[in-house]
């Protein structure tokens, strides 16, 4: 398997997220995907990827056999998409939360992934889930340097960003990632981190407004789609009539 960009990487976490975290919406429409890969929250770095890049970035995923279309049924008017990295891959949902957050985020130490990853699966341990996607035959996570002054090493994700050649230093791309929490046990969690609960209560609270920020986009398409249902009873009518 060759290494995604980071546009397909974004994609591909993205629709993992919203799976886990909002499974009333998932599949997700094309611009609900968009939003999103654009999230303000949740995301680091924060993009603004067009429509036709992220069709683009699906179209190649779906030739690496990661994502899948979903034709309309059921009263549904658009293509939808979903990701299969369960079946590619072999991950159950812990390995998939993990590894999602990590592509979404950058690198991050175990106690701010074991926050991020609360409301996505049940997982009793991070770090057993981290020490199986690094010691697969392909790597999906390593360990990387930790950042001057803290005490734990941080993990990043290798589905689409390699470590550089000292296998030391930072992985391309990777920033310092976002305070989130969300949860009963998210304040404990993020006092490993050196996040106060002020902090825990501000990030969730952007945690619902990003899930807010799909639901209307959905919201958008189901509109559109009932318009053109509409145009076309019109249309239906009018040839009846006639």
């Amino acid at each position: 398997m060759g290494r995604l960009t980071a546009r397909e990487g974004r994609v591909v976490a993205s629709l993992v997220e919203k799976q886990l975290t909002t499974p009333q919406h998932y599949p997700l429409t094309l611009h609900a995907l968009v939003a999103a890969c654009n999230q303000s929250t949740s995301r680091d770095p924060v993009t603004a990827y067009s429509e036709q890049e992220v069709l683009d970035a699906v179209e190649s995923l779906r030739a690496e056999r990661m994502v899948r279309a979903v034709l309309p049924s059921h009263g549904r008017s658009v293509v939808r998409y979903r990701h299969v990295l369960d079946e590619s891959l072999g991950l159950d949902a812990a390995q998939l939360a993990v590894l999602a957050v990590l592509e979404l985020r950058g690198s991050q130490t175990v106690a701010e992934l074991r926050v991020r990853t609360e409301r996505m699966a049940a997982i009793d341990s991070v770090d057993h889930e981290l020490d199986l996607l690094a010691s697969r035959e392909e790597p999906l996570a390593a360990r990387v340097a930790r950042r001057p002054g803290q005490k734990e090493d941080r993990w990043a994700s290798l589905l689409s960003a390699p470590l550089p050649d000292d296998g030391q230093g930072e992985v391309p791309g990777a920033q310092e990632p976002a305070t989130a929490a969300s949860g009963p046990l998210a304040a404990a969690s993020l006092g490993e981190a050196g996040v106060t609960r002020t902090d825990a209560l501000r990030a969730e609270v952007d945690e619902l407004r990003g899930d807010i920020g799909t639901v209307r986009a959905e919201l958008e398409s189901l509109r559109a789609g009932l318009e053109v249902l509409r145009t076309g009873l019109d249309d239906l009518r009018s040839s009846l009539g006639g």
